[in-house]
């Protein structure tokens, strides 16, 4: 195994390691890892709009020739895909909502400001990219970000992204560890053929059981990232179609529960149901399908061990039948 995959496995490992301790410990690696992040985007942003040589604008409007002639909508699919799947996490508050305080205020504040945050941080870096480097330059360039800095600061600035790129991939495995683990964990507790994963240590506050199972698939998935032909590319391409298609069900799942339990308790209502829940189910639905045009055959890989996801819990629907069943006499 190279060593790329090796730098992979040694954080999952460690930061696995740091929420088996503690909630607290993981929680304050968190934050700053993400304070590390944020800073890093706006130094982007501040080397972009303000230290970047300017770039000629009727100079990169030539130089972009054909590609300004291109219809607006061509690869537009293709291209939702992988921008969007930057904005993966925006849901992963949602996990963590029963350890909320007044969840039915905080849950929503939390999610709203947050994408506003992220959504704002991420369409200044794109700008700042334009304003440093020209649209031809942009186009050009197979990652944007070491280019703007290296023309700032030349060889400093293409290490400095380095440890950029470095930081935001920590950061992100830290907020899926504590997301999935808390998830694994309420499978384990509604489901008695995996109750192994509904443990929750009190004295550390964690699903141990639950993380400790998680981080043995994610050190699984990077070995196979490793021994895959296209490293991290092929991991997107296996997961991207599931990744749709669980937010497309999640989203009809709505108007199925709305009509099935129409008097159930409803702590949050949607804002302009249907209508807005009925754009968010045809843009998932969208995006399942360019998912899987453009995946091709690697997208049933990911399906398939979807498919073998759904017979588990068809066991673990039988086995919860035979626990809660009266026993007879």
């Amino acid at each position: 195994m190279n060593g790329p995959w090796r730098r992979t496995l040694i954080p999952v490992a460690i930061l696995t390691a740091v929420y088996y301790v503690g909630i607290r410990e993981g929680k304050l690696t968190q934050n700053f890892f993400t304070f590390l992040e944020c800073g890093g985007l706006v130094l982007i942003v501040i080397a972009g709009f303000f230290l970047a040589p300017q770039v000629p604008v009727v100079a990169a409007a030539q130089s972009a020739g054909g590609e300004t002639a291109k219809s607006w909508y061509e690869g537009a699919g293709l291209a939702m895909i992988f921008v969007l799947f930057t904005y993966g996490g925006w849901n992963d508050a949602a996990y963590i909502s029963a350890e909320v305080r007044d969840r039915e205020r905080n849950m929503a504040r939390s999610l709203f400001l947050s994408i506003g945050l992220v959504m704002l941080l991420y369409v200044l870096v794109n700008l700042a990219y334009l304003k440093g480097l020209g649209f031809a330059g942009v186009a050009k360039s197979d990652a944007v970000a070491a280019d703007l800095l290296a023309k700032v600061w030349g060889t400093a600035g293409e290490k400095l992204i380095s440890v950029m790129i470095a930081i935001a991939a920590i950061t992100s495995i830290n907020g899926s560890i504590i997301v999935g683990a808390r998830s694994n964990y309420a499978l384990g507790r509604d489901w008695p053929l995996l109750a192994y994963l509904g443990h929750w240590d009190a004295t550390t506050g964690t699903p141990r059981n639950a993380m400790l199972v998680q981080g043995a698939i994610a050190l699984s998935l990077v070995v196979l990232g490793a021994i895959l032909k296209g490293g991290f590319e092929g991991l997107v391409l296996y997961s991207a179609p599931v990744f749709w298609g669980f937010f497309l069900l999640t989203g009809v799942s709505l108007f199925v529960l709305r009509a099935k339990e129409p008097q159930a308790p409803r702590p949050f209502r949607v804002p302009g149901y249907p209508f807005v829940p009925a754009i968010f189910v045809l843009s998932c639905a969208y995006l399942f399908y360019k998912s899987l045009d453009y995946h091709g055959r690697h997208a049933f890989v990911g399906l398939g061990v979807l498919a073998v996801g759904a017979v588990v819990m068809l066991f673990a629907e039988r086995a919860r039948k035979a626990v809660s069943a009266p026993k007879a006499g």
